[in-house]
C-alpha cells in the first residue's frame, strides 16, 4: 500500500493534515514501528517520502442489523424485518417474518456478523406447555444453545433450548430488587433459571423460596446460586407451585408471580401465603390494569382480606394493543 512515510512524532499532526486535504486512504490501518509511521494514501504527495508498505485492512462496521442485508431483502422487506432481537449471553434470537422465511439463512448470517456473538437461532414457536420453552431453528454460528447472560452484577447460566428468558424484563428485575428490604421472606412462585431470585439475593439479605415446574430451569437455578456471591439465600423447589406449597409452615412478605399468561389462576395460593401487609408483585397480559387489579382484588375478597394497590406499569410490548403488565398489590388481612 502506498503510505507517507514520517517520524513517529510528526505522525499526528502529518495525519490530521492528510485527512483536511482528502489524501488519506481510510480504508487501510496507519501503521507504526521502529522510528517511522505509515500513513496510508490515495495518491502521492509532494514534500513526503513515499514508501510501500503491507497495512492491515479497516473493518467496516454496519451500522444496523438491516444494512447487512440491502443487497439480499429488498427496501420493503427490509422494512418488514423485525430486528429487534433478543441477545442472551452470546446466543441472539431472532423472529423472522413468514414472508422472509426463504431468505432466513441470509437473515442469521447477517445477524453473526452484525452482533459478533457465538450463535444464531430463529423463533420456530411461541411459549407453550407448564415448562414455558418455545421451539428454535439454528441459523449460523455455532449450534451451542447453553450460554451465561450477564444482569446487573448477576451471571445466568441456561440453555435457550430447555428454559424460558426474556433479556427485557431486566429493568423491572432491577425495580423490584431496589423495592426489596432487607430481611424480607421471599416467594418467586415461577422463578425459571432464577433471574428474579438471584438479582434480588445479589443484592439483599433475604430468604427467597424459589418454584419451577421446568426441572432444567431448576437445574440451572441451583448453577446459578454456585455461580453467584450472593447476600442472601436462595432454597429451591421443582414441581406445580399449587401442591409444592402445601409443605410450606411459612408466610412470606413478598410473592413474585411473573407468569403472565397464568398467573391469575394461582392467586388463590398467592394470597393465602402472604403475610398481612406483605406485597404481591402480579403480572399478566393485558390491554390495561383494569382486568389485572379486578382479579387481584376478587382473590382478597374471596379469602376475606382486602389489597392496596401501591403500584402498576407496562413492562414490556407483547403485540398491537397488547403489554406484559406489572400490578403491586399490598395485602391487607387484618
Amino acid at each position: 500500500m502506498k503510505c507517507v512515510k514520517v517520524p513517529l512524532k510528526e505522525l499526528n499532526d502529518t495525519r490530521i493534515k492528510l485527512m483536511e486535504e482528502g489524501l488519506m486512504n481510510m480504508e487501510y490501518r496507519i501503521k507504526a514501528c521502529d522510528e517511522f509511521g505509515y500513513i496510508p494514501i490515495n495518491e502521492d504527495v509532494d514534500g513526503y517520502e513515499i514508501a510501500d508498505v503491507e497495512l492491515e485492512v479497516m473493518k467496516k462496521v454496519p451500522h444496523n442489523f438491516a444494512e447487512l442485508l440491502k443487497d439480499d431483502l429488498t427496501s420493503q422487506e427490509i422494512e418488514n424485518l423485525r430486528t429487534s432481537f433478543d441477545t442472551i449471553g452470546d446466543v441472539v434470537i431472532l423472529e423472522i417474518p413468514d414472508d422472509l422465511q426463504d431468505k432466513k439463512q441470509k437473515i442469521g448470517d447477517a445477524a453473526l456478523e452484525f452482533t459478533k456473538r457465538k450463535a444464531i437461532y430463529m423463533k420456530k414457536s411461541a411459549i407453550k406447555g407448564t415448562t414455558r420453552i418455545r421451539d428454535l431453528e439454528f441459523l449460523s454460528g455455532v449450534d451451542d444453545s447453553v450460554t451465561i447472560h450477564k444482569e446487573h452484577g448477576a451471571r445466568l447460566k441456561l440453555d435457550v433450548r430447555e428454559v424460558y428468558f426474556s433479556p427485557r424484563l431486566a429493568t423491572e428485575r432491577k425495580r423490584v430488587m431496589e423495592s426489596v428490604g432487607d430481611g424480607e421472606r421471599i416467594l418467586d412462585m415461577f422463578c425459571g433459571i432464577g433471574p428474579f431470585p438471584i438479582v434480588i439475593a445479589k443484592n439483599k439479605k433475604v430468604e427467597i423460596t424459589a418454584v419451577d415446574i421446568n426441572e432444567a430451569a431448576i437445574k440451572y437455578l441451583n448453577e446459578n446460586i454456585e455461580l453467584n456471591k450472593l447476600k442472601g439465600s436462595i432454597k429451591t423447589y421443582c414441581g406445580d407451585v399449587r401442591e409444592v406449597s402445601k409443605s410450606f409452615n411459612l408466610k412470606f412478605d413478598r410473592i413474585i408471580m411473573n407468569l403472565p399468561g397464568l398467573a391469575y389462576t394461582f392467586l388463590d395460593v398467592a394470597v393465602d401465603l402472604i403475610e398481612d401487609d406483605g406485597i404481591i408483585n402480579y403480572y399478566e397480559f393485558s390491554d390495561s390494569y383494569e382486568q389485572g387489579i379486578k382479579r387481584l382484588s376478587d382473590a382478597c375478597a374471596q379469602a376475606g382480606c382486602e389489597v392496596e394497590i401501591i403500584n402498576t406499569r407496562k413492562v414490556k410490548s407483547t403485540s398491537p394493543g397488547e403489554w406484559h403488565v406489572a400490578i403491586d398489590g399490598k395485602i391487607k388481612k387484618e
